[in-house]
């Protein structure tokens, strides 16, 4: 009897062992499980976190890029916009040049430049008063600028025989040109002439070495008031 018991104990024992041992094993089972679970839940996370760290980097990087591009398109219009004003400026002012230029003309053509303003000699009383230029008699004299003649005929028309024949015109700008030692005039007081117009055919009239065409610019009608003629017409345009 004895016997038996013992082998009973024993057979309980052992159950409870095998019992403990595969609870042990479930246990450790479920431990390694959810251990796995977490692991693999922080991988995807640590994932996500550096997919959505390289779509901010390449975000940024793609808005320099534009903040780039808008810079440089932005600085070639300004270079654009630039190069346009001056090239307009240039062609303005090229413009108001042969504006000016053609706005008043030389009194003769195909000439050569002789006794200048202010020049001693003893021709004249004091300085020469003009600028002579050496021309054929007959060369076709012309207005250097639109305006309204104020004398014209012999005796210098008005100023004196020295002068011969002679034309004085009136122009917009307060000041008067004169031509003088003339052949013929053409025009008469108070006519209006242009810019080119002919007025007079150059001669050797009045106190005159030879033939040529005597110019002065004054700052009234009358002898006297005469200003650097070839200055004058340079500041306009006016090549000599």
């Amino acid at each position: 009897m004895f016997e038996r018991v013992t082998s009973r104990s024993s057979r309980t024992s052992l159950i409870r062992t095998r019992a403990a041992v595969l609870a042990a094993g479930l246990g450790a089972s479920v431990a390694l499980g959810a251990g796995v679970a977490v692991a693999a839940d922080t991988t995807a996370a640590s994932g996500a976190a550096s997919a959505a760290h390289a779509v901010q980097a390449q975000a940024a990087a793609q808005a320099e890029a534009a903040k780039a591009q808008a810079a440089q398109a932005e600085k070639a219009a300004k270079a654009k916009q630039t190069a346009a004003a001056k090239a307009a400026k240039a062609k303005q002012a090229a413009k108001a040049a042969a504006k000016k230029q053609a706005s008043w003309v030389s009194p003769v053509k195909s000439y050569k430049l002789s006794a200048s303003y202010a020049a001693n000699g003893g021709m004249w009383a004091s300085k020469h008063s003009g600028q002579d230029y050496a021309v054929p008699t007959g060369t076709p004299v012309v207005a250097v600028h639109g305006g309204t003649v104020v004398k014209a005929g012999g005796n210098g028309a008005g100023d004196g025989p020295a002068y011969g024949n002679a034309v004085v015109v009136k122009h917009s700008n307060g000041k008067y040109s004169q031509y003088a030692h003339l052949s013929s005039v053409n025009v008469k007081a108070g006519q209006v002439v242009k810019t080119g117009q002919k007025i007079a055919l150059s001669g050797n009239t009045g106190n005159s070495s030879g033939p040529h065409l005597h110019f002065e610019i004054r700052t009234t009608p009358n002898y006297g008031s005469a200003i650097n003629p070839a200055t004058f017409l340079r500041a306009n345009g006016v090549s000599l």
